[in-house]
């Protein structure tokens, strides 16, 4: 099932929305470079505060597509840990926020991109794992180094070695991991309104 990245836009913020037609978006390299560059776009635009990253009402991601790893040979594989990584520095190190609105199942390099992100406002009906340890894979992608940093070492190598531990929104809330929960049908435009509060903040501290 082939995952699109749909762009629209909110007054001076733009919001990615990852689609899919099973309802889990998977991020495959095309998607990967797409994002990367709308997001390049969006630092370099002066009339825009920032973006809003969100999926379907199912998922937000749940990682790479395991059919396209499956094919990649040894220094491909590299190479995709590679770009993926930069995708990532090129979200976690723009001028401008981007903050991730999460419903459903945040999963594996799903939840790499969440970590990326400036904030990450989840649906109270979100749920959190990194499942590539049941697979016998590890992420490239730099979720290794983000999730300590906001949950602590032993909670985070719980998640990564378990692999299909399920982490709820209340639970990723207390852990740091999420920065607020929201209802259901909420967290785009909640993420929207901490986009603006995130700029607004930006341009004073610049002023």
């Amino acid at each position: 099932m082939s995952t699109r990245l749909r762009i629209t836009q909110h007054e001076d913020i733009l919001l990615f929305t990852l689609e899919s037609d099973d309802g889990f978006p998977r991020l495959e390299r095309r998607i990967l470079s797409e994002m990367k560059t709308r997001i390049t776009d969006v630092a370099e635009n002066r009339e825009l505060a920032g973006a809003v990253i969100t999926g379907t009402e199912l998922a937000f991601a749940t990682g790479a597509e395991i059919t396209e790893l499956a094919e990649l040979t040894l220094s491909e594989a590299f190479e995709f840990a590679r770009y993926g990584q930069s995708v990532m520095q090129a979200i976690a190190g723009s001028p401008k926020p981007v903050v991730a609105a999460i419903r459903g199942y945040c999963m594996g390099g799903g939840l790499d991109l969440a970590l990326a992100c400036y904030a990450r406002i989840a649906s109270v009906d979100s749920v959190f794992a990194h499942p590539g340890g049941s697979l016998g894979i590890i992420t490239g992608w730099g979720g290794t180094q983000r999730l300590p940093r906001l949950i602590g070492r032993a909670r985070a190598l719980g998640i990564f070695v378990t692999g299909l531990r399920l982490i709820s929104a209340n639970e990723a809330h207390e852990w740091g991991l999420v920065t607020r929960i929201t209802p259901a049908n909420a967290a785009i435009s909640e993420a929207i309104r901490e986009v603006r509060t995130m700029s607004s903040l930006s341009r004073s501290n610049r002023e």
